[in-house]
């Protein structure tokens, strides 16, 4: 993990923030997940030291991608400087994205490399397996949305244009009486 010096005032607040949305269970099953589809055997306590450390180096992640998709991700480094092993991860993001996961739920390098995020990066890999799921493979998470597209009539279209929805706003009860702005109440 990096040297940074220790948050303070906002900083450390928004980083409780993010922290504190961290659930072990969760992650021990993420691990579970990512043990069960690499076919390795390794811890997966679901302590944030423990998560972090077993994906850190990126290399579990690329191995999941390509028991999900043979071959999307060449070259996996093993060991070498940290920028390889950086590299492994925004690997890992980019094969997700081709995969067919969002933009908005992967995860950016440094939420795993120095641990600021752990959250993010279990919903990046629940993301993953939701994906895989919907493409019949082995998944995690809840079954992806499916479009249900309905075809309405004109004369349903024209019933709907007459009905004032609560969402407009409701003034039954509410009334002005007793209301006095600017001077008091004379008695």
């Amino acid at each position: 993990m990096a040297n940074r010096a220790s948050p303070s005032g906002i900083a450390a607040q928004e980083r409780h923030k993010v922290l504190s949305k961290y659930k072990e269970e969760d992650s021990h099953h993420v691990l579970e997940y990512l043990r069960y589809m690499i076919g390795e055997d390794f811890d997966t306590n679901g302590n944030m030291d423990n998560f972090i450390r077993q994906l850190r180096n990126g290399v579990k992640l690329c191995q999941l991608m390509n028991a999900l998709q043979p071959n999307i991700i060449r070259k996996i480094n093993i060991q070498g400087s940290d920028f390889k092993l950086m590299e492994n991860i925004g690997q890992f993001t980019t094969a997700a994205i081709k995969f067919g996961v969002e933009n908005n739920e992967l995860f950016q390098t440094v939420d795993l490399w120095e641990g600021r995020n752990p959250h993010q990066v279990m919903c990046t890999i629940v993301a993953v397996g939701r994906k895989a799921m919907s493409k019949g493979l082995p998944g995690i998470g809840p079954k992806e949305a499916q479009e249900n597209k309905r075809e309405f009539t004109e004369e349903q279209l024209r019933a709907g244009d007459t009905v004032i929805g609560l969402q407009a706003g409701n003034n039954k009860g509410a009334n002005q009486s007793g209301m006095n702005f600017g001077n008091y109440r004379h008695l």
